[in-house]
């Protein structure tokens, strides 16, 4: 029989899960669980209720956290480069140039979609942006229903694994709390560090990797398959040689440049990620300015801005809470004796944590993945030899990204049914994401095998 403490930890998960299937807001729903079971804990002698005296000094540290302040400037960039139209002039003159090949037009958007990603770092804005003006011309030319829906949406959430994706700063931001977490517990008083430059060096070769893999994808189809993904008829008004190379050097020096500045910088240790986000949200200003009028945009910019960050931040202090509880009935222990005791060693115990992330992400997005799961399965994982933290770090980062598309709740999908016509169902957009997903998946198996594709380049530049 378990102890009593280890059984209403799991009913804390299992009440959270619950409630969340159901329909309740995850912020309320950890905050609410953690106080419930807290009371009940308390009551019957097996936790402290005083422990609960720790969450405002936790609160504080999360609103003081430096790196974390890079989350808001990073959503603002992102929103503001929606509102700049750049998107819109990199898909028509990249369609002009690959559009005359069969499946060019399918290449054009995930180049386009990568640069997006590397530039705006935000999925929803991504999504929203490609829907609107990529899926609509794919369909005017002729395109598969199922393949144009699934290659917009796994190309929009290329910006989850792109730096300075959001959801690697706060990945990175956890991983770096809980590396340390666990050299201190094995006695290590002076730790070793990692920080979010780390992960954002790890993630560019499997990012760049599983680009090239989409676009295999759609040259193979174009090959198997080519009246899913017909070559555009070329117009005779439209530019072409010097003038067409002229018009896609003049798209591309902007997001290029903004590219550059803020993640050549972070890499380069010449700034923080914090300092490197708010050069970004600066250069995407200025960007608007010359294309649009930043005045007119800069107030649903700022309303955008502060809505996706109070989100992110509620959870977070929900999910501090929650973890505060588990760990106050003793569930942080219980995750390491489980993992330590899984058949396979380190290797169990990683595709333990991997598998248990890539099913809840059928009823959790990413963020929440992130608050949730991993304050608890981190440190214990990371105390194990051999578990590099950028490796692992990426590993996460991978199966976090099946999560945004994954059915029923991955969010691209639904960002996707929002604004895609209406002739394309919601059964096009879980068909053409399959392949995707799986491609996705065969990466994270490529890089179970060769650990360097995540950490040959953080070594290179930082020599640890």
């Amino acid at each position: 029989m378990p102890p009593a403490g280890d059984i209403l930890a799991i009913a804390m998960v299992l009440a959270v899960c619950l409630l969340l299937l159901a329909g309740y807001p995850v912020a309320l729903t950890l905050a609410g669980v953690s106080l419930g079971f807290a009371l009940a804990a308390s009551s019957v002698g097996l936790m402290n209720f005083a422990l609960l005296g720790a969450l405002p000094g936790r609160i504080f540290g999360i609103m003081t956290n430096e790196v974390l302040l890079a989350i808001p400037l990073f959503i603002f960039m992102g929103v503001m480069l929606e509102r700049s139209r750049i998107a819109e002039d990199l898909l028509e003159t990249m369609g002009r140039l690959f559009g005359s090949w069969p499946g060019g037009l399918g290449l054009s958007v995930v180049l386009v979609g990568a640069l997006l990603a590397a530039a705006k770092g935000v999925v929803g804005a991504t999504t929203v942006t490609m829907g609107l003006i990529v899926l609509p011309t794919m369909l005017r030319h002729g395109y598969d229903k199922a393949l144009a829906a699934g290659t917009v949406a796994a190309t929009a959430t290329l910006a989850q694994i792109f730096p300075p994706a959001t959801v690697l700063v706060l990945l990175g931001d956890q991983l770096s709390n809980a590396y340390q977490a666990a050299q201190l517990a094995d006695g290590n008083f002076a730790p070793q560090t990692m920080s979010v430059a780390d992960l954002f060096a790890g993630a560019i070769v499997p990012g760049l990797v599983l680009v090239l893999l989409y676009a295999l994808y759609l040259i193979a189809t174009a090959i198997v398959a080519p009246g899913k993904c017909p070559a555009i008829k070329r117009d005779a008004r439209a530019l072409h040689g010097i003038a067409l190379m002229g018009r896609l050097l003049a798209a591309l020096v902007a997001p290029i440049a903004l590219i550059l500045a803020v993640l050549g910088s972070i890499l380069g240790g010449v700034a923080t990620p914090t300092e490197a986000a708010s050069v970004g949200a600066v250069g995407a200003i200025v960007l608007a300015a010359l294309r649009t009028g930043a005045g007119d945009v800069v107030v649903p910019v700022m309303t955008r801005t502060t809505q996706i960050t109070s989100m992110i931040f509620l959870i977070l202090i929900g999910a501090t809470s929650f973890s505060l509880v588990f760990r106050g009935l003793g569930g942080d222990l219980m995750v390491e004796r489980v993992l330590r005791d899984l058949p396979g060693g380190v290797a169990g115990a990683t595709l333990a944590v991997m598998a248990a992330m890539f099913v809840l992400g059928f009823v959790m997005d990413a963020f929440e993945i992130i608050f949730v799961v991993m304050p608890i399965v981190a440190p214990p994982l990371l105390r194990m030899p051999g578990i590099d933290p950028v490796w692992v770090g990426m590993m996460m980062g991978l199966n976090l990204q099946t999560s945004y598309m994954h059915p029923p709740l991955g969010p691209t999908l639904f960002y996707l049914r929002g604004v895609a016509p209406p002739e394309v169902t919601t059964r096009d957009i879980y068909l053409g994401i399959i392949p995707y997903v799986l491609i996705q998946l065969a990466m994270l198996l490529a890089l179970w095998f060769v650990r360097g594709l995540a950490t040959w380049l953080p070594r290179r530049l930082y020599g640890s």
